[in-house]
């Protein structure tokens, strides 16, 4: 993209209003078309907010050798799972994409070359969760991949370079689960509230760390011991939160909401980053 070019986008997204960042633990992707606590507290956010010109999201579910931008028209909405009733599989989400913003962001990125992407379309990790905050899917959406070959402090980095974006009329929201082990879910408590101790104590100090802008223990999560290896056995859930605390402003003031465990091993716990002025 030629300079000239990029001027023209940035005039395009151009707005007065800051807009808030968010890290969404989306859980279940029945949440989709469930009705419980989780769910309102991510319909309310679209009732606080200005609209925005368009949604990035970055969802544990998009991950690849590289880094790639949705850049298609209309995105095709993804069922990436398997084994849940046909009613969420029926589920559509027919938000348009935005060439336009794919393109804005494969020019501000300067720490990796970010690729335009015509096939991937929207995940469950964004559109489970983004439905019920623009639920007429009248708000443009991108999806940004995630690099697995990338360390988490490049991840980091990528996020910082995505941040002037929120001055531009764009909402980003990074989609994923703090805590999150499949394999040791209490699958039979899987709509309670109920977190095991080891799972609500790798929560809290995460929260800690976010709270005290400790972004060194948040990037090193590898070296905290073996409660934070149950707690992140992988690290596609947790990722998408480095890249909500990256688009952090000076003006931000952070807070958490949907803060509880469900089944034992999972946590639905979100951050927002919402401009103080």
């Amino acid at each position: 993209m030629n300079q000239s070019a990029t001027h023209e986008n940035l005039d395009f997204f151009q707005t007065s209003e800051t807009m808030p960042s968010y890290f969404l633990g989306h859980g279940s992707p029945m949440n989709a078309i469930e009705e419980n606590e989780f769910v309102d507290g991510l319909r309310a956010l679209g009732k606080t907010i200005p609209k925005p010109k368009a949604i990035l999201c970055i969802s544990a579910h998009w991950v690849t050798d590289g880094t790639f931008v949705t850049a298609m028209d209309h995105p095709p909405t993804i069922h990436d799972f398997g084994g849940f009733p046909k009613a969420l599989f029926d589920v559509q989400y027919p938000a348009p994409g935005s060439p336009d913003l794919a393109k804005l962001v494969q020019s501000i990125v300067k720490s990796q070359d970010v690729k335009l992407d015509y096939e991937w379309g929207l995940d469950h990790g964004a559109w489970s969760v983004i439905k019920h905050i623009y639920p007429k899917a009248d708000v443009p959406v991108v999806q940004l991949s995630m690099d697995y070959k990338t360390p988490p402090e490049k991840h980091f980095q990528l996020a910082k370079e995505l941040a002037p974006l929120r001055n531009k009329g764009i909402l980003i929201i990074a989609s994923g689960n703090i805590v999150h082990n499949l394999r040791m879910v209490a699958w039979e408590r899987l709509n309670e509230v109920y977190g095991f101790d080891w799972a609500l104590d790798v929560n809290q100090k995460v929260k800690d760390w976010i709270t005290k802008e400790d972004n060194d223990s948040l990037i090193q999560i590898r070296n905290h011991g073996k409660e934070f290896e149950w707690a992140i056995p992988t690290a596609e859930h947790y990722l998408p939160l480095l890249y909500t605390l990256g688009t952090k402003l000076d003006t931000d003031a952070v807070s958490f909401f949907n803060d509880k465990p469900v089944a034992g091993a999972l946590t639905m716990t979100s951050v927002k980053l919402e401009s103080k002025q």
